[in-house]
C-alpha cells in the first residue's frame, strides 16, 4: 500500500482547500508539507515537480499531481467518489461547478458569509443534498 498522499502548499487554505475538503470526505490521512518560504518554492520548481511552476502539488501513488482539477479528478476517481453511472457523474459536476460561487461566501472577511449556526448549516445541507 503506497504511503499517506503529501501535499505542498502554503499554510494557508487557498487552491489547496478543495483537495484537503476532498481528502477528508474520502476518509484518506494525508501530510502537509508547508512551504514556508521563497526559497522552499524554489526548490520544487527546479527539482522539476511543478510542470506549470505552480503549487498545490500532491504526491499520491508515485506521481506529483498538479492543477487542482485534474488533482480533484484523480482523487475522485480513486476513491469512488465519482459516482456510479452517468447521472450521479452529472449531479456531481452541477455541484463542483457551482463551488467557485460557493467559495466567494467562505472567504473570510467576505460580507456575504452567513453566519455560522444550527439554522444555516441545516439550510446548506438541504441545499447541497449531504
Amino acid at each position: 500500500m503506497a504511503g499517506k498522499p503529501k501535499l505542498h502548499y502554503f499554510n494557508a487554505r487557498g487552491r489547496m482547500e478543495p483537495i484537503r475538503w476532498l481528502l477528508a470526505a474520502a476518509g484518506v490521512e494525508f501530510e502537509e508539507k508547508f512551504l514556508k518560504s521563497a526559497e522552499d518554492l524554489e526548490k520544487l520548481r527546479n527539482d522539476g515537480y511543478l510542470m506549470f511552476q505552480q503549487v498545490p502539488m500532491v504526491e499520491i501513488d508515485g506521481m506529483k499531481l498538479v492543477q487542482t482539477r485534474a488533482i480533484l479528478n484523480y482523487i475522485a476517481n480513486k476513491y469512488d467518489l465519482y459516482g456510479k453511472d452517468i447521472k450521479e457523474r452529472a449531479a456531481l459536476k452541477t455541484r463542483i461547478s457551482n463551488l467557485p460561487t460557493v467559495k466567494k461566501f467562505l472567504q473570510p472577511g467576505s460580507p456575504r458569509k452567513p453566519p455560522t449556526n444550527a439554522k444555516t448549516l441545516e439550510e446548506a445541507r438541504k441545499i447541497f443534498k449531504f
